[in-house]
């Protein structure tokens, strides 16, 4: 491995290290850019980025640049130490830079360390709010100017999605073609009905599930069961609750996770001098699935990419424009999925005001919380006029059984992105890139090639896979 010194390249621009490891040649660049792109005079922000290439590839400026956008909110770029699945793939055409959102990673964090620098719970929220898809397409075209870019493709997977389509809609100029992994984001209604959609899919998967390994619903009775009358304690110190437990649904979003919680049921007790208790094993796997010491953002913004000015006018319910704890509400019309039922179903990237007085991470930021799902002023994420003259190619995975991002809503934005092509598979489910990203990504790639690319102004559906378990 080799590092370099700080070298300051265009304005804003800076690299910081270089290093070769294992088949890879990564490139660490920081960006200086404002925190509201609207007064770029004002406060400013550090975002991250990490560039990498294939080593085989011997004049990589030559390459065509590829920018990667993660899903979330809230998570940092994936940290590469080899070139495997869909990043291999990708390092064969492209310079790919793994951008950290603003508020992720290495750029400019936001948690509970650092929000109280903010001030109080409005100021706190008045920050976030710079902190969704249109301030971070408005960083990424800072960053490929910063650049000297005419253009770069963008791949963008779940909430990565969302923000390639606010990207079509505020900056296509920047963009030569744009793919998008299980993150067609709904460009109408309330947050309402993403929610009554996806309990509705988390409830076939659940059924499912439990087809599969029946043994298993029994076994998680047992642990509904003791964790109601037994006081068990998670490592972060608090008490494993039946909510807690359901949140172990989010292995259900995946391929080869939703085996890996099987894994997990096996053996939740043991044998203790005070009687049958929580496994170690078991109580460890939950802490690591239920805390966001790591993504607060994730809990914080989760519903707010739901929320825009037009949407509210057009809504006569609850909350108005606001997403006002739209999970939460929307749990009524789904008894199942209460901790309190029979048989609690479980749950998936739902987010519930209890997380906020629950978890540790989170309880400093819950009146921060309650602002946010108070605004009712949401900017507009989407151009509809725009999407609707889209020239960028564009093609989009979708997965029939995606139980985080509807297929029925999923089409119904494809239709009204002009010329986005969809490759409709039930192969797959949200995790699919990660199952097999280079597949999904080839396949892409060609329906955005200069021959794939052409369409009429319908979007064009491609095939359906078969399913697999």
């Amino acid at each position: 491995m080799s590092g370099a010194a700080p070298a300051p390249l265009a304005a804003g621009h800076t690299v910081r290290g270089s290093h070769s490891l294992r088949g890879l040649r990564t490139t660490e660049h920081w960006f200086d850019v404002p925190l509201d792109h609207g007064a770029p005079s004002g406060e400013r922000l550090s975002v991250f980025a990490r560039e990498v290439v294939s080593a085989r590839h011997a004049d990589p400026d030559q390459l065509p640049w590829l920018l990667y956008l993660q899903g979330g909110p809230g998570s940092g770029a994936p940290r590469a130490t080899s070139l495997s699945g869909w990043l291999a793939e990708a390092a064969e055409h492209f310079r790919v830079l793994l951008l950290d959102q603003r508020g992720t990673g290495l750029s400019s964090p936001v948690n509970r360390q650092t929000l109280p620098l903010r001030g109080d719970a409005a100021a706190q929220a008045a920050y976030l709010r710079r902190f969704r898809a249109d301030s971070i397409v408005h960083d990424a075209e800072a960053i490929r100017r910063a650049l000297g870019l005419e253009r770069w493709s963008t791949l963008g997977q779940s909430y990565g999605g969302f923000i390639t389509l606010t990207y079509l809609s505020l900056a296509p100029e920047g963009l030569e073609r744009s793919l998008i992994t299980g993150g067609l984001a709904p460009l109408s209604g309330h947050a309402e009905r993403v929610y009554r959609a996806t309990y509705a899919r988390m409830a076939a998967r659940n059924r499912e599930y439990f087809e599969w390994y029946p043994g298993d619903r029994a076994t998680l009775d047992e642990v509904f069961e003791h964790v109601s009358r037994v006081r068990e304690i998670l490592p972060d110190g608090r008490p494993v609750t039946r909510g807690l437990v359901q949140m172990l649904g989010q292995y259900l979003g995946g391929n080869a996770r939703v085996h890996q919680l099987h894994h997990v049921l096996e053996q939740p007790f043991v044998r203790t001098r005070d009687g049958r208790r929580l496994a170690d094993t078991f109580v460890e796997t939950l802490q690591q699935q239920v805390s966001r010491l790591s993504n607060p953002l994730y809990a914080l913004m989760h519903e707010s990419i739901y929320g825009q000015a037009g949407l509210g006018r057009r809504h006569d319910g609850p909350g108005g424009v606001a997403t006002a704890w739209a999970a939460d509400r929307v749990l009524a019309e789904f008894p199942d999925f209460r901790p309190e039922a029979a048989q609690p179903l479980l749950t998936g990237e739902m987010v519930y005001p209890w997380y906020f007085a629950d978890d540790p991470a989170l309880a400093p930021l819950r009146e921060t919380a309650e602002v946010l799902a108070g605004i009712d002023d949401w900017e507009d994420l989407y151009d509809l006029e725009v999407l609707a003259e889209n020239r960028v190619p564009v093609a989009a995975a979708v997965y029939s059984d995606d139980v985080y991002v509807d297929r029925e809503l999923s089409l119904e934005t494809a239709a009204r992105v002009r010329g986005l092509r969809v490759w409709e598979s039930a192969d797959f489910h949200h995790d699919g890139i990660a199952d097999d990203g280079a597949h999904i990504l080839r396949t892409l790639l060609a329906m955005t090639s200069p021959v794939g690319a052409e369409s009429d102004d319908a979007p064009v559906s491609v095939g359906a896979e078969e399913g697999r378990s």
